[in-house]
């Protein structure tokens, strides 16, 4: 007979919603401002542009891998679209297609030099943080592109619900994430995302392509961190080529606090949002405490160490 417990889900999908639970208790008490509205609708327009970078960082984590380079990536993009479109007139719908594009292609070469050359992603992606970085400031001259028309700055508009504005480009961030929960729980090739990251070995022995897998992985999160890119110009109007220089320690961070595995093969999509919001209630609680933003960064450390060190204990548990 099944115990109440044993029907729980584990405490690696239970652990961040507690977690976020938890820190939004805690801060309630400590700042009137803090359980509104308005301020919660604020702590998601501060995680969109992360949190979209996480969907493509969570994928890849997925299957072992991991990329340093998207926080630099989605810079890139928002330059290529904002300049190209000031540039050379281009429509928005042209210009950010372009920019996605760049993205994309970046996504690619990290999968073909994972998949083909067998290099580590670790290396394989501070290679190409440092490309993506080189490239921005040449092509800028590192100067801020704030030249946006305004089809590239509609998702930084907003819409009220009641007395709250929220940001179509929040709406957007929580569309991809349900799109790709889907993706990953109802498709077959989502399926082989965790299987491979489970054993790329038993995956090849039972017929599954880890190379397409891989290379379809690393090309879908450069797609998402194009889009991270039109969220970033869209919530500062411009292209800025000093953007992206934390937003991959941000993204990975969220991953390892929703729970997902570093070493593949475990983790739920919507965890990543989760993490996220853990990240942006601590930042935004903080704040309204008057605490320095040195110490947030503290905070935010330790919350990495702890989350991989429950998820080591939990795999030993499963032993």
């Amino acid at each position: 007979m099944k115990t109440l417990a044993s029907k729980l889900p584990p405490m690696g999908t239970l652990g961040p919603f507690i977690a976020l639970i938890v820190a939004c208790g805690f801060f309630a008490t400590q700042s009137d401002r803090f359980l509104t509205l308005q301020n919660f609708s604020l702590i998601l327009q501060q995680v969109m542009v992360v949190g979209t970078i996480a969907i493509g960082q969570t994928l890849i984590i997925l299957t072992a891998g991991i990329d340093l380079s998207c926080g630099m990536i989605m810079a890139l993009g928002s330059i290529v679209m904002t300049k190209m479109a000031a540039d050379f007139g281009l429509s928005a719908p042209v210009a950010i297609s372009l920019g996605i594009g760049v993205t994309a292609l970046f996504g690619l070469a990290n999968g073909l030099l994972v998949t083909k050359a067998k290099l580590p992603p670790f290396i394989v992606t501070l290679g190409t943080l440092n490309i993506a970085f080189a490239i921005t400031q040449l092509y800028s001259g590192s100067q801020t592109i704030t030249e946006v028309s305004e089809g590239m700055t509609w998702l930084g508009n907003s819409f009220r619900i009641g007395q709250t504005n929220v940001l179509y480009g929040v709406v957007l961030m929580l569309a991809l994430y349900l799109i790709t929960w889907l993706f990953l729980r109802e498709t077959a090739p989502g399926r082989h995302i965790y299987a491979v990251g489970n054993s790329p070995e038993a995956s090849r022995l039972t017929g599954i392509s880890t190379d397409k897998v891989l290379l379809g992985v690393y090309m879908l999160a450069g797609v998402f961190y194009g889009i991270a890119s039109l969220l970033s110009v869209a919530r500062i109007g411009a292209g800025d080529p000093n953007a992206g220089q934390t937003e991959n320690l941000d993204a990975i961070t969220a991953v390892v606090l929703g729970g997902t595995s570093l070493f593949g093969g475990r983790g739920i999509i919507l965890g990543t949002l989760v993490g996220a919001l853990i990240v942006g209630v601590f930042r935004n609680g903080l704040t309204l405490m008057g605490v320095s933003s040195v110490y947030q960064i503290l905070v935010t450390g330790i919350l990495v160490i702890l989350a991989v060190a429950t998820d080591q204990m939990s795999r030993k548990g499963n032993r």
